[in-house]
Parts: C-alpha cells; structure tokens; sequence
C-alpha cells in the first residue's frame, strides 16, 4: 500500500497550524487512548481546515454524517450562523452517547443535534435544506449518501467527503477492498456528475470538495 501523506509532513503542517481549543484536545486524547479506530479521528490538521472552511462559508444548516467521537461535529460548528443548526447522525450508540457527552461541554452545544440509528433513513426525515453536507460515514454507502443529500442541497452549497483516497488502496492498478472499491466508484460517480464541480484534497486520507451548480 503506497504512502499517501508522510508523518513528517502532517507534524510539520500540523506545528505551524493554529492549534486546537483544549475539549478538542481532550477528545483527541481520550480516542487515542480508549478507542479501537482512533484513526477514524479528523485530528488538528484536519478539524482546523473544517472549522475555517465553515467560517469562511457561515452556513446556516450543516448536516454531518457519521458522528464519531464529535471531533469534526465541533470544528464545523464554529462556523454556524448565530441560530443555525448542525446536525449529526451516528448508527452506533456508545460512539453517539460519547460525543453528545462533549457537545455538552461546547458553547455551541444548543446548536448541535444528534441523531442516532441509520443515516439513509433519517436523512429523508429531515426537510431542511443544507448548506454544507460533511459525509464521514461507512463508505459502501457513500453514494447513497450523496444522492440523498444532494437535491436537498442549495444551489451554490458544498458537499465534503472524506476518506476519498481510502489509505492509498485507490491508487493499486487492481483495487480489492471492499472500502476501497466502493469510494473508487464514490469518486468515479462525482466525476460523471453534471450537477456538480468536484476537486479531490490531499488532506490527511483525501478529502473531496463538491459544489452544486
């Protein structure tokens, strides 16, 4: 498996980065040190670009899916308009009830809603029209993720996936992972969009920005 982004070049970015609020710092910690796919984490690098792309943006509604430990949920959030809302779906509830014990501790805790159970059917229960769409989730639905949210995207509004370089398992001439497959066919799907521009990010494991035109 090739090497995407070298530890040296995250811990160089990462020291001239701004550095993370201290509950960001307490969530990373704890998931290093307590959680079996603490890799799943955004960390600094990654949470830092979240929360200024939210803030140059201001979204009044964001939906993230694939909650987690509330790290990215918490980024994202430092964007939102004053009365705007994010909400976040989660299908495992230890992982759920977690992260809503750190929104808790947050200043936008009345602005974050947690959702628990499965996305693709509580997606279509929410008649909001996002601004900003963050899919984290598991990627054999990614494009059951993106075709749910996009029609209930505004024109101009952003949809940003992660994981889309999937380890650098994309990159082999035969791509066998089941996870690898699926967000090859997620990215080729993008491509062929028309609705969409689409650019591919090599932050951290890929991260793919989409506009609706």
């Amino acid at each position: 498996m090739p090497e995407i982004i070298s530890d040296k070049v995250n811990e160089y970015a990462t020291s001239f980065s701004e550095p993370t609020d201290n509950l960001l710092k307490e969530i990373e910690h704890f998931t290093l040190n307590n959680h079996a796919h603490s890799n799943m984490l955004s960390g600094p690098l990654q949470g830092k670009f979240l929360e200024m792309f939210s803030k140059i943006i201001k979204p009044q509604y964001i939906l993230e899916i694939g909650t987690f430990m509330g790290y990215s949920a918490l980024c994202l959030a430092k964007g939102l308009l004053p009365g705007g809302h994010l909400h976040t779906l989660e299908l495992r509830d230890e992982d759920a009830t977690i992260a809503q014990n750190y929104f808790a501790k947050s200043s936008h805790t009345n602005q974050i809603i947690l959702h628990r159970g499965n996305a693709l059917e509580i997606i279509p229960q929410l008649n909001i029209t996002w601004d900003l769409v963050f899919i984290d989730a598991d990627k054999t639905n990614y494009i059951n993720y993106y075709e749910l949210t996009l029609p209930q995207l505004k024109k101009g509004g952003i949809i940003l996936a992660d994981n889309v370089l999937f380890h650098g398992e994309v990159l082999e001439d035969k791509i066998t992972g089941k996870n690898a497959v699926a967000i090859n066919a997620f990215n080729e799907h993008v491509a062929k969009d028309e609705r969409v521009q689409q650019v591919i990010l090599t932050v951290r494991d890929g991260l793919m920005m989409v506009i609706k035109k």
